[in-house]
């Protein structure tokens, strides 16, 4: 039970290609987290200056990364390529959304960016001490709770679509607040999932050095959900 972007066999295959060009590592997996999440803040860059401009895009480019994000998924032999055009183009997405909110809450990106780094670097030393290993039952739990948020997001997605009112996800309301709330703690606890996984795979199977690029965007995909997921909280405690 892990972040599906972070599937077993794609290690198991990577495995028999492993060769001279060295091995994958835990350390090289975070480099290549940071290097990506740099080419992410670049992307974010381009669009925030001129974000009104490109918010007519923003469909678009969220269906490029997409397609990218798939390509990565079920061929992470490509992931030292796609990897970096899946981060500039989601780079490119979240500079228009963060600049929509600063416009209405300044600061507020400046916030969440800090708190999503600060999570990252918690889990991660909650993950290096011990202080919560990862058990089978809590993989399962943590799992369970991000398929029943996806559902949850798919289900009121068709039900805006039917014009049926979703407020309890958008508006400032104490339901909406604490769903939230719960999303950021399922976001940050999917860190140890992921920590796990790339750790039993480095210890476990010698993956070839492309693999911490795979293993960097399985990452980076948890980084973003949290970073928006945060943005969200804040805007709603701000409109309180």
């Amino acid at each position: 039970m892990n972040n599906p972007m972070l599937n077993e066999t794609a290690f198991q295959r990577a495995q028999e290609r492993a060769a001279s060009n060295g091995i994958m590592t835990m350390q090289g997996t975070i480099n290549k987290t940071f290097l990506l999440l740099f080419i992410c803040v670049i992307g974010g860059m381009i669009t925030w200056t001129n974000y009104q401009n490109w918010a007519n895009y923003t469909g678009i480019i969220a269906i490029i990364g997409f397609v990218v994000a798939m390509i990565t998924s079920f061929k992470p032999t490509a992931a030292p390529i796609t990897a970096p055009i899946y981060a500039f183009i989601e780079g490119l997405f979240l500079g228009v959304i963060s600049a929509m909110y600063n416009a209405k809450f300044q600061g507020i990106v400046f916030n969440a960016v800090a708190v999503t780094i600060l999570v990252f670097f918690v889990m991660l030393f909650i993950y290096r001490t011990g202080i919560i290993r990862v058990t089978r039952g809590l993989a399962v739990g943590i799992f369970s709770a991000t398929a029943a948020i996806a559902i949850l997001y798919f289900g009121s997605f068709i039900l805006s679509v039917f014009g049926v009112s979703t407020a309890y996800l958008t508006s400032s309301s104490p339901l909406s607040i604490g769903i939230s709330v719960v999303v950021c703690a399922v976001a940050a606890f999917n860190f140890l999932l992921d920590f796990h996984f790339i750790d039993t795979m480095t210890t476990h199977y010698q993956a070839p050095k492309h693999m911490e690029w795979y293993a960097g965007f399985g990452l980076l995909v948890t980084l973003v959900w949290l970073y928006i997921e945060i943005l969200q909280l804040l805007a709603k405690t701000q409109r309180k």
